[in-house]
């Protein structure tokens, strides 16, 4: 199956220490997943789930700076 068939969406989410986590995937949750498989409980605990925005690629400039 082509991958153009199952878009996958960039998100921002915001973390405690008032930095930023760039993420991607199908819908939030899915941004979510794929960031336990890479991040530690320690880093996870900083993102906050249910604060984020869905971003277009191009718009990664914008948030460079913000991300931790």
């Amino acid at each position: 199956m082509s991958s153009f068939s199952n878009p996958h969406y960039m998100y921002v989410f915001d973390m405690k220490n008032g930095r930023k986590k760039l993420a991607y995937g199908h819908s939030p949750e899915d941004a979510l997943d794929i960031l336990r498989v890479r991040l530690t409980e320690e880093e996870l605990a900083e993102i906050l789930p249910d604060r984020y925005v869905k971003i277009h690629q191009r718009e990664i400039h914008k948030y460079i700076d913000q991300l931790g």
